[in-house]
């Protein structure tokens, strides 16, 4: 196998620029091949299945991989508990497929807009003011994922860096712009401090060992 596939199946369109720090880890845990990334898409369905394990058993039909990453925000569930969820509609998937490739729980705390709250950066660049003066408030990141709604956090941070005032800075697309901010972070070794990142990472080392992923 020349390269490695993955399929991310996630809880919203927004929730795609997972897919940078996905890539990143698994590069950072020794995969060298060539590695295809895909977000599964089931909007454009006529009827998309909102059971988790349909939702999982569609996403492998639709968009087959060798990895399969299932997100779900945490939000008022406990990280564990949530993990379970997942594990559970992999496992009702599993009954209605020959097969289900390795797959990788990603569990934010509290969504994942929280783990790009560190990069003033590319923030900054991704508001489309790189240069920006204005002073943000970014937390601190042992507190990231405490905070109750990073998702407004990020967005108020974006806005403020962007330098826009007004109608302006109320027509700003900010979704898309935690996408730009995802593409323009190359290391995303800080998020190494949070729980429940060190958990997704450690997952991802333990499949690629597991599948012997690290060699062409």
């Amino acid at each position: 196998m020349s390269e490695l596939r993955y399929t991310l199946l996630s809880d919203g369109s927004s929730d795609r620029a997972l897919i940078s720090i996905l890539t990143w880890l698994l590069q950072t845990q020794g995969v060298v091949r060539a590695i295809q990334s895909e977000w599964a898409d089931l909007r454009r369905l006529r009827r998309p299945p909102t059971e988790l394990g349909a939702r999982i058993e569609k996403s492998l039909e639709l968009y087959p991989c060798d990895l399969l990453f299932v997100h779900r925000d945490a939000e008022a569930l406990e990280h564990r508990a949530r993990r379970e969820q997942i594990r559970q509609g992999v496992s009702e998937a599993a009954t209605r497929l020959h097969t289900v490739p390795p797959t990788v729980c990603v569990v934010p705390v509290r969504m994942q807009e929280a783990w790009f709250l560190f990069n003033e950066q590319a923030i900054r660049s991704a508001a489309g003011n790189p240069y920006g003066r204005r002073p943000l408030q970014l937390p601190r990141l042992p507190q990231i994922e405490e905070l109750p709604d990073p998702k407004v956090v990020l967005f108020n941070l974006l806005r403020e860096a962007s330098g826009l005032t007004g109608r302006r800075q109320k027509k700003m697309q900010v979704s898309a712009c935690v996408h730009r901010i995802a593409e323009l972070t190359d290391d995303f070794s800080p998020l190494r401090t949070l729980p429940a990142f060190v958990c997704l990472e450690k997952e991802i080392a333990q499949v690629v060992r597991e599948n012997g992923w690290t060699g062409q």
